[in-house]
């Protein structure tokens, strides 16, 4: 069985439709809607929805790795394959879960698994990073649009292997999360619930990297309706900070030695592999 949640907050009935339709759920793959909003949705407007949907409601902001650990909770609970956290704005055709779970099926090691990431125009989304430093996370949010440190980003987000191979790195973007599901059981992973909302994804993948592959799989593309939310908000921008510090404090700001070791083997990979293809 796969299993998938989306964390609801005030989420627009369309989306939620919409994403609902291209997962598919039925008997043996599950979605789980884990409303954070104060106000339940009505029979009515879940009368649509096919077999394998489950709503759980919250009733109360409790955060994003939070409330995506009642998920996990529930995917290891009925001893789901596979888990995927999703965002409420991607959107794929219903049988990407199905390639990703061929792929890991046959490749024991992968732990966490990110397709393609296109905008709805579709360019890509650069989502593969190296575990972040302080500089690159500032670079990237404040200096970007210069273009002496555009160097930096493009390093930050592994821009010179092209999008265009599966590669193993150690940090990738949480919109869709495709975990394996005996992994965070062996080894008790979840969300670190200190994260109210940014980093959270960071630092779970971070985590899963060191018992497997956390692979990009560029076989398969998903949509992202990326809003960049704490570009355009000075309350999410706080958000984005405060997770940014703690981050780096349960990692290190300047001496992180975890950091210096990954970064720097998927950096020689993808020299190693851009060699082989000269």
């Amino acid at each position: 069985m796969i299993s998938a949640a989306v964390v609801l907050f005030n989420t627009p009935l369309n989306l939620i439709n919409r994403v609902i339709n291209c997962y598919a759920p039925s008997k043996e793959r599950h979605l789980y809607l884990i409303d954070n909003s104060q106000e339940r949705l009505t029979e009515y407007q879940q009368t649509s929805w096919p077999d394998g949907v489950e709503y759980l409601f919250v009733g109360e902001n409790q955060g994003y790795g939070k409330s995506h650990n009642i998920g996990i909770q529930k995917a290891i609970s009925e001893k789901s394959r596979y888990h995927l956290v999703l965002n409420p704005d991607v959107h794929f055709a219903p049988d990407v879960p199905d390639k990703l779970a061929d792929y890991a099926d046959q490749h024991p090691d992968v732990v966490y698994m990110m397709p393609k990431v296109t905008y709805p125009n579709g360019e890509i989304q650069f989502l593969c990073k190296l575990l972040p430093t302080p500089l690159d996370l500032f670079c990237r949010r404040f200096l970007g649009g210069i273009p002496l440190l555009k160097v930096v980003g493009d390093r930050y987000t592994l821009k010179s292997f092209g999008y265009d191979r599966i590669i193993n790195p150690p940090c990738l973007s949480g919109c869709f999360m495709f975990l394996r599901t005996d992994t965070l059981r062996q080894n008790d992973l979840a969300f670190d619930e200190r994260f109210f909302l940014y980093c959270e994804d960071f630092d779970l993948i971070r985590r899963l990297h060191r018992y497997g592959k956390t692979l990009f799989y560029p076989e398969v593309t998903i949509v992202h309706d990326h809003a960049r939310a704490s570009y355009k908000d000075s309350k999410m921008l706080r958000m984005h900070m405060r997770s940014a510090f703690q981050y780096f404090n349960k990692y290190g700001w300047f001496f992180d030695a975890e950091r210096v070791r990954m970064n720097q083997q998927i950096l020689k990979e993808i020299r190693e592999s851009e060699k082989k293809s000269q």
